[in-house]
C-alpha cells in the first residue's frame, strides 16, 4: 500500500528509537537506503552519524506508533529542509484514530481509538491519583 502511495523512493527515514527496525525493513522492501533521526542535546530532531539527504531525493517517513504526529512532522520538516521531497508516511499503529493530519499521504497497519481525557475530565485526576505518562519523552 505504501508503494502505491509514493512510488519509487530514494530514502526511508525514521525517528529513533521506535522507528528503527520498521524503517529499516521498509527501506529494504522498497530498495531504498535507510537513515534515522535522533534528538540532539537540545531535544531538536536532527540527522546525525553522517546521515544526510540530497537535493531532490524522494523520501518516505516511517514510525512505529503515531499518537500526535509530532515526531513525524519534525522528521518531515528536517528532510524537506535538506532538499528532499517527502512523498508519504507510514506506521504500524495509529493511536490517533486517524485524526493526525499531514500534508502527505499516510498509511497505518492498524488504527486505534484511544480514550484520552482533559485534566478536568480525567477520572484519576478527580480522585487525586497521580497520572504517570509512560514513553520515551521526558
Amino acid at each position: 500500500m505504501l508503494r502505491q502511495e509514493c512510488g519509487a523512493v530514494d530514502v526511508v527515514a525514521a525517528p529513533a528509537v521506535g522507528g528503527l527496525i520498521i524503517g529499516h525493513e521498509v527501506a529494504r522492501a522498497l530498495g531504498a537506503r535507510f537513515i534515522f533521526t535522533e534528538r540532539d542535546t537540545d531535544g531538536k530532531m536532527a540527522l546525525r552519524r553522517g546521515f544526510s539527504v540530497g537535493e531532490h531525493e524522494t523520501a518516505v517517513v516511517i514510525e512505529d506508533v503515531i499518537t500526535t504526529g509530532g515526531s513525524l512532522r519534525e522528521v518531515i520538516k528536517l528532510l524537506r529542509d535538506g532538499g528532499a521531497e517527502v512523498r508519504a508516511a507510514g506506521s504500524i499503529i495509529d493511536r490517533s484514530g486517524g485524526r493526525v493530519e499531514l500534508d502527505i499521504p499516510r498509511v497505518s497497519l492498524a488504527v486505534l481509538q484511544v480514550v484520552s481525557y482533559t485534566p478536568e475530565e480525567c477520572p484519576l485526576c478527580r480522585e487525586g491519583i497521580a497520572v504517570v505518562k509512560p514513553g520515551s519523552r521526558k
